[in-house]
């Protein structure tokens, strides 16, 4: 059995929309690649054909890993979400205890992360570090750039 996916309404909806299309429009796209490949004749030296086949594999591979989640996933509000720790979809705000740069994340699921948004995985170093934590706690975390402290300055759902 695989790990409960904890999703927004939005990133379930994102994935099975991604689904959908890889389902219904994608995978009708390769195999017509993989028809016309095959038209061209002698299928054991025909490079159009191998390629079409093996992207036809990768298709298939992120095709059961969308289903794979969607069928593990359990879509929570993030306004329901408690406020007394950090826990997955809460938005935290942090300050750089060594530099004093504050930064927000929300902290989602590693399907539904987006550096650009504010949205770190929970599988991410930070992640990782804060889960559990309370306001006014300092978590030390070890990133790929180095370690960081931070300093826990606000939890909330919304």
């Amino acid at each position: 059995m695989s790990d409960i996916k904890y999703l927004t309404p939005l990133g379930y909806k994102k994935l099975k929309d991604d689904l959908d299309f890889l389902v219904n429009e994608e995978r009708a796209r390769v195999l017509q690649k993989i028809a016309e490949a095959r038209s061209h004749g002698d299928l054991s030296e025909n490079a159009e054909y191998d390629a079409a086949k093996e992207e036809q594999s990768q298709l298939e591979i992120r095709i059961s890993n969308l289903q794979t989640v969607l069928s593990a996933a359990k879509i929570i509000e993030a306004g329901s979400v408690k406020t007394d720790k950090v826990y997955i979809l809460t938005k935290v705000a942090l300050e750089d205890v060594k530099t004093k740069e504050k930064v927000n994340y929300q902290l989602v699921s590693s399907e539904e992360a987006d550096l650009e948004q504010g949205k770190i995985s929970v599988q991410s170093p930070i992640g990782k570090s804060l889960l559990g934590k309370s306001l006014g706690d300092k978590v030390d975390v070890v990133t790929p750039g180095g370690g960081k402290t931070f300093q826990i300055l606000s939890i909330s759902s919304k």
